[in-house]
C-alpha cells in the first residue's frame, strides 16, 4: 500500500536528527501518534515488528498519514521485508545484517538501514553496496568511542547509532562527523501512549529537531 515513491536510506537519515523507534501494541494509537510526531517536525517513523499489531499499525499510518514516511524496524527475514512492504513501509531497519536480507529488501523495494556492531559486519554490508548503517546496540557495542575509531578505516560510511541513545546523550553522538542521525525511543514514552498525550509527543519531537542546532 505504498505510494510507490522510492526513498533512499540516506534520505531517511538526513531528514531529522532522530529517527523514532516505535513499539505499538494498539493500532488505534498509530495514526494519532504519527500525526503528533509529524506536527513536531519528525516524519521518518520506524515502527518495530516486535508486536502482533505492528504491521496493522504500519498499514494505518501509510494509509491515513501520507505526509509521514513509515518504515519497519526489527526486520530480520525475507518474509519480514515482504510483509512490511505489503503493509506500506518504505524503508526497513534491521538489528543485524546478512546478504540475504539485503537482497530481500531490494526485491521488496525497501530502502534498508542495516544493523552492524563490528568491523566485519560493516565490511560485509559495504561490499553489498550499503553505505548508511545502523550502529546497534550503540552504547553496549562501544558508543561514541567506537564510532570515532571507525571514522578512519570506514571513512565512507555514515551511521545511525541506536540502542541506549537518549535526549541526554544524543548530542554527543550527533556531533561526530560520521553520524548522520540517531535512533531513539524516547520520543514516544509508554506513558504518553497509554494516556493519549499526543501534545507531549509533539513537544518531544520538536525538541529533538533542535539537537543539531
Amino acid at each position: 500500500m505504498s505510494d510507490g515513491t522510492k526513498i533512499s536510506a540516506l534520505q531517511v537519515m538526513r531528514d531529522a536528527p532522530v529517527i523514532p523507534v516505535i513499539v505499538l501494541h494498539d493500532v488505534a494509537a498509530a495514526v494519532p501518534m504519527a500525526r503528533a510526531l509529524l506536527a513536531g517536525g519528525v516524519r521518518m517513523l520506524e515502527v518495530t515488528l516486535r508486536t502482533s499489531q505492528a504491521l496493522a499499525c504500519i498499514e494505518a499510518i501509510a494509509r491515513e498519514v501520507p505526509q509521514a514516511v513509515v518504515g519497519a524496524g526489527t526486520v530480520r527475514t525475507r518474509s519480514d521485508a515482504q510483509a512490511a512492504a505489503m503493509a506500506g513501509a518504505r524503508f526497513a531497519v534491521s538489528p543485524g545484517y546478512t546478504s540475504a536480507l539485503g537482497q530481500a529488501c531490494r526485491d521488496a523495494g525497501l530502502a534498508l538501514l542495516p544493523g552492524v556492531a563490528t568491523g566485519s559486519e560493516i565490511m560485509m554490508a559495504r561490499e553489498d553496496g550499503f553505505t548508511e548503517l545502523k550502529f546497534f546496540p550503540a552504547l553496549q557495542a562501544g558508543g561514541a568511542a567506537m564510532l570515532k575509531a571507525w571514522s578512519g578505516p570506514f571513512f565512507d560510511v555514515g551511521f545511525c547509532p541506536t540502542g541506549g541513545i537518549s535526549a541526554q546523550n544524543a548530542a554527543e553522538f550527533l556531533a561526530l562527523p560520521n553520524v548522520i542521525c540517531v535512533g531513539g525511543s524516547w520520543l514516544i514514552p509508554a506513558r504518553a501512549l497509554a494516556q493519549n498525550d499526543w501534545s507531549h509527543i509533539t513537544q518531544l519531537a520538536r525538541e529533538s529537531r533542535q539537537l543539531r542546532d
